[in-house]
């Protein structure tokens, strides 16, 4: 018995050299043999590793039917110079190979005045009028997301009038993850399970077998976060979309929500990190400073207004100097305290999900982990300030130490639920932001407790 082992491919640095050494001497049956062969994902990590000539040359050995898949799972700035070395003819030859909703994305990256060039070579004009319709939506809505390609039957059908039309639809519909049931005027009114077609008898009416129960849908403007949320709450692998009049006019797959929630991780990511646009590690200096900059001037605000902080308590930090030593302590256990805090509401709030019920419970919880954590961190401090120093400094360490981490709970938890529902992205309260805003406050409370209990 012979058995098919499947392995996953490992790029590595003797491969690519190899292959480097291939395109040089054009050796297209070494590339045939060791990369045209591999899955499609594995191909283009493959060609994103390589310059532009020799991803151009290898793109070009790929079978046709192939191409379009990995067109799009490659980097964008390599596929938009990839792109470049195509006639308009062969870019079009490259959008009929794939799915409305990827071909959509593809012309949505060309240039405008080359986008009707390309439509018009399109043959199939069924083709060009679906990628001309997803067009037209904002590309993050359901409509922008959705793709043309599915299989409907209508309710008045009998089974076998149902199969026949079925068969036709699958020579256009790569992955069937649902059969949807719509009437006369294509609105649409539930599913039809497989199982139950294919046990069904030829003379059945689909009105008969079709589930109308808890029929989940999204409309054409839904926003693509909603639309990830939703699949994720209900464990869908596709979504219908429908119009204003319930009408069915696509599907959105998992495939397509997966590549949104990973989008979306890295937006709020880098906005925690304090990095206000969306860049990668290869863009340019300037793109990659300016999105950086508007951060480092909160930060930098921020050191300035601690400064003058510590201005006003010059002379109690003059009496007492062995306060300074601890100002590092305090600004960073706030600082940390509050991004804990605002992580997980700001992690809750993009999963749509009320995690602490209304917001008067959720500060109260963020206040109790507050209260039991500042009391364990404040006994711990009082012991090394007293052995450092004075059991008067531990007092005024540990004080401080116990209300910082409690207002910075507070802080952390208060403000990206403020920014919600002003709709402003919760993202923003992590990072710098709350970083910032209590050190400045941790530093007043903490010079204050300070000069009160030395009496200065």
């Amino acid at each position: 018995m012979h058995k098919t082992q499947v392995m996953r491919f490992e790029l590595t640095k003797d491969f690519l050299e190899k292959l480097n050494d291939a395109i040089a001497r054009q050796n297209s049956t070494w590339i045939q043999d060791n990369v045209c062969e591999l899955h499609d994902a594995d191909i283009a990590t493959i060609i994103d590793e390589l310059d532009e000539d020799g991803a151009v040359y290898v793109y070009n050995l790929l079978e046709e039917e192939v191409q379009g898949d990995i067109l799009m799972e490659l980097d964008e700035d390599l596929r938009e110079e990839i792109l470049k070395s195509f006639s308009t003819k062969e870019i079009a030859e490259q959008v009929e190979q794939l799915d409305s909703d990827d071909a959509a994305d593809l012309m949505g990256e060309l240039p405008k005045s080359q986008v009707e060039e390309v439509i018009s070579q399109i043959e199939d004009d069924e083709t060009a009028e679906d990628i001309v319709d997803l067009l037209n939506y904002d590309p993050d809505t359901a409509g922008g997301l959705m793709q043309k390609e599915f299989m409907k039957v209508s309710i008045d059908w009998p089974v076998n009038r149902c199969v026949l039309d079925l068969r036709k639809q699958a020579e256009e519909v790569e992955k069937v993850y649902t059969i949807y049931v719509v009437d006369e005027s294509e609105k649409l009114l539930g599913f039809l399970s497989l199982k139950r077609l294919l046990f069904a008898q030829p003379t059945t009416k689909i009105a008969d077998l079709h589930q109308n129960k808890n029929v989940i849908s999204v409309k054409t403007d839904a926003e693509s976060e909603e639309v990830a949320r939703i699949m994720e709450k209900y464990d869908l692998v596709s979504i219908p979309v429908v119009d204003l009049n319930n009408k069915l006019v696509g599907r959105i797959t998992i495939d397509d929500v997966v590549d949104i929630i990973k989008d979306e991780a890295e937006k709020d990511f880098q906005m925690a990190s304090g990095i206000s646009e969306n860049i990668e590690s290869d863009d340019s200096v300037w793109k990659i400073s300016r999105a950086r900059m508007p951060w480092l001037l909160i930060g930098l605000m921020g050191g300035v207004f601690g400064a003058q902080v510590i201005a006003g308590f010059e002379g109690g930090i003059a009496e007492v100097p062995a306060l300074a030593f601890f100002i590092p302590l305090i600004t960073a256990m706030g600082g940390n305290v509050g991004v804990q805090s605002s992580a997980i509401v700001v992690q809750s709030l993009a999963r749509g999900t009320d995690q602490f019920g209304s917001i008067f419970k959720k500060i109260t919880k963020e206040t109790l982990v507050a209260l039991l954590n500042g009391f364990i961190l404040s006994v711990i401090i009082y012991g090394i300030a007293y052995v450092f120093d004075s059991s008067t400094l531990g007092l005024v360490v540990s004080l401080s130490l116990f209300t910082v981490i409690i207002i910075a709970g507070i802080f952390g938890t208060l403000i990206p639920l403020l920014l919600d529902k002003y709709k402003i992205d919760p993202a923003l309260a992590t990072g710098p932001f709350i970083t910032t805003l209590n050190d400045v406050v941790g530093l007043f409370i903490y010079l204050t407790i300070g000069i009160l209990m030395y009496g200065i």
